[in-house]
C-alpha cells in the first residue's frame, strides 16, 4: 500500500555560519546530505525564500528547500514553494531536530501537532493544516526545560553528531521509497535502529 508521493522535502534550520553546526540545524543537514548524495546542488531561489534543488530519483521529481527564513518563519519558504508548484500537504516532508529523540533515531510520521518546535508552528500556521510528513531526527534533551533554547542553539558532542549522521544515512536509504510514498516500508526501515 502506497500513500501520497512525496514532492517536497524541507529541512529545518537556521541560516548563517553562527547555526550551521548547531543542534537546532539537524534538518539543514539532512537537506545537504540529500542534495549531495542526488548530486542536486542547492541554489539561491529568492521568490521562494530559501536554497532549492530538484530532485530526479526513480522516476520521481522532487523538490528541496532549506528557508534562509530563521526557523519561526520556515511557513514563508515552505508556504511560497508548495503554492507555486501546487504541492498537497500530504506530498511534503517536512525535515526537523526533535528533543524527545535520543541522537541516532530518526521517526517518520504523518500529521501531529508542533510540540513546540516553532518551524512547525510557522508552517501549520501558513500552510493552514498539519498533515504534512514529518521526519524527526532525534538530538537527545537537556533534561531541563529551561536549558532548551541554549541546548537546541549550541553544536552537540562530536558523539551525538556522528550519530545523527549515522541516522541521515539511514534516511538516505530510504529516499527512493519515501518519493514513491511507501511510507510503511520507510518506517519499518527507520524505525529499527541499527
Amino acid at each position: 500500500m502506497t500513500d501520497s508521493p512525496v514532492r517536497m522535502i524541507v529541512g529545518l534550520g537556521n541560516p548563517g555560519a553562527r547555526y550551521q553546526d548547531t543542534r537546532h540545524n539537524a534538518g539543514f543537514w539532512l537537506a545537504g546530505e540529500v542534495a549531495r548524495a542526488c548530486q542536486a546542488p542547492l541554489k539561491p531561489e529568492t521568490r521562494f525564500h530559501g536554497e532549492t534543488a530538484r530532485l530526479a530519483l526513480g522516476g520521481r521529481e522532487c523538490w528541496l528547500l532549506k528557508p534562509d527564513t530563521f526557523m519561526n518563519r520556515s511557513g514563508q519558504a515552505v508556504g511560497a514553494l508548495a503554492r507555486y508548484y501546487k504541492i498537497p500537504l500530504e506530498e511534503i516532508l517536512v525535515v526537523h531536530d526533535e528533543l524527545d529523540l535520543a541522537p541516532g533515531v530518526a521517526r517518520l510520521k504523518k500529521g501531529g501537532g508542533h510540540g513546540g518546535h516553532n518551524g512547525l508552528r510557522d508552517i501549520m500556521a501558513v500552510l493552514g493544516g498539519k498533515d504534512f510528513l514529518r521526519l524527526r531526527l532525534g538530538i537527545g534533551h537537556p533534561g531541563n526545560a529551561r536549558e532548551v533554547v541554549d541546548y537546541v542553539l549550541t553544536k552537540p558532542s562530536a558523539e551525538d553528531r556522528t550519530e545523527v549522521e549515522r541516522a541521515i544515512d539511514r534516511v538516505l536509504k530510504v529516499l527512493p521509497q519515501l518519493l514513491a510514498g511507501e511510507l510503511q516500508a520507510c518506517m519499518n526501515s527507520l524505525h529499527v535502529r541499527a
